[in-house]
């Protein structure tokens, strides 16, 4: 390896090190690993931006302006009461379906958004049940890296692939659509199993939620018809965005634009509420990831994994899936998608047909983020505000929860791969 190759690498490194090690915010870490590459002179400052996808940016800052906007009608809480009064008070059926709404809005919101909307109201319901909130939130939790993973824009790496690959949202849908509800189903039907005893009230609290109205919650009735005509567009407009012509950063913008016209909303608010830290991440992170892809580690390690795998595709696809879902388990998914898309690009390059390896990397990362408490951001930000309420959620509490559903995902995920394109390469 070169000096500067070496140098690469161990920025990288430290920057994973420390961002797991939560010392040091992880933007800050990205910041401070992309300011290194360029004083030191491994990528100029022009160079540097080139390695950002704004598209990626794009539909990120866009998606969270509109829901920005969107959430101030009351729709996410009308949901969440409506959903307990068709339960009718029952606590089981009250998971299943706060389980399918956090899935469903993860895939069309990101979902971090839909936890953060759909955490309070489960606190309000668990409180009035007497019953304790936990089992709730890691089911949420569960299904919104469940759910997120279905579509283009529900989870960050799939947008990262998505731009990189140039995957359009109807695609996304088809490929990672069918393992979503599998892997739902399965993990319903698990958590039935791991919940059934717990789950009973008494009739008298089951009264209590029938009394209360969903129509309370709406803030703005306005705005609460424009953004259920909103949403619709958007999830129209992203699914024919190959058919317009239009990237998808162009309809997330064009979309959040229009919402902050017709919402006549506080439109410093709305700007606020974009997760700034987020984006600033991102940015910097695809530069450091650049950093090694400019001093060819990303093509030596490709080389590396085609030699190792020869002519047995196959075997690369499931290995580059567990790879991947394990790694995200331990790793935050957006920092190791990032340094694979590269990776598989390398292979592209070198005469690869790469066309299953991103379907592999799509599931494998999305589903890992279910491994551990800092396997997805979703994860983080619902324990954190459990930790805050009084309930606080340990490292090992969601490990014995979120790995056996993380193990269960990737062998069903293992098995659709081959059903899928076991005979892609032959």
């Amino acid at each position: 390896m070169t000096a500067s190759q070496i140098i690469a690498l161990a920025i990288f490194v430290a920057v994973i090190a420390v961002i797991v090690s939560e010392k040091l915010h992880r933007a800050a870490c990205a910041l401070i690993g992309a300011v290194l590459l360029i004083l030191i002179g491994i990528l100029e400052p022009a160079e540097a931006l080139g390695f950002i996808d704004f598209n990626t940016i794009g539909v990120l800052i866009g998606m969270m302006m509109f829901v920005a906007v969107v959430k101030n009608s009351g729709i996410f809480e009308y949901l969440a009461v409506k959903a307990a009064r068709i339960a009718k008070g029952d606590p089981w059926k009250i998971m299943v379906y706060f389980m399918i709404i956090t899935a469903v809005l993860s895939a069309f919101l990101d979902n971090v958004t839909t936890v953060l909307l759909i955490g309070p109201m489960t606190f309000s319901i668990c409180k009035t049940l007497e019953l304790n909130p936990i089992p709730y939130l890691l089911t949420q939790i569960i299904s919104s890296n469940v759910g997120g993973t279905a579509t283009l824009i529900g989870d960050p790496p799939n947008i990262m692939i998505g731009s990189a690959a140039d995957i359009s949202f109807a695609q996304f849908c088809i490929y990672d659509g069918p393992i979503v509800i599998i892997v739902m189903a399965a993990t319903i039907i698990a958590f039935r199993f791991m919940y059934r005893k717990g789950l009973t009230v008494t009739p008298e609290k089951m009264e209590l939620i029938m009394q209360m109205d969903e129509k309370k919650e709406i803030r703005d009735h306005a705005l609460f018809i424009k953004s259920i005509v909103m949403i619709c567009l958007v999830a129209l407009a992203f699914i024919l965005h190959d058919t317009l012509g239009l990237k998808t950063s162009v309809i997330a913008l064009s979309c959040a634009a229009l919402m902050i016209l017709i919402g006549k909303q506080d439109v410093e608010e709305t700007v606020h509420d974009v997760e700034w830290p987020t984006i600033v991440f991102f940015a910097f992170l695809f530069i450091v990831v650049g950093g090694l892809e400019k001093v060819g580690l990303i093509h030596m390690l490709a080389v590396t994994m085609m030699d190792a795998t020869g002519t047995h595709y196959v075997v690369l696809m499931i290995a580059l899936l567990w790879v991947s879902a394990i790694c995200s388990a331990v790793l935050d998914n957006i920092p190791f998608v990032a340094t694979l898309i590269p990776l598989i690009q390398q292979m592209a390059d070198a005469g690869l047909d790469v066309w299953p390896l991103w379907w592999a990397v799509s599931i494998g990362a999305c589903f890992g983020g279910n491994g551990t408490l800092i396997g997805a951001s979703a994860n983080v930000v619902l324990s954190g505000i459990a930790n805050r309420r009084g309930y606080p959620i340990t490292f090992i509490d969601f490990l014995k929860v979120g790995g056996p559903m993380m193990l269960m995902s990737a062998v069903l995920a293992t098995i659709y791969l081959l059903v899928l394109f076991g005979g892609y390469w032959s």
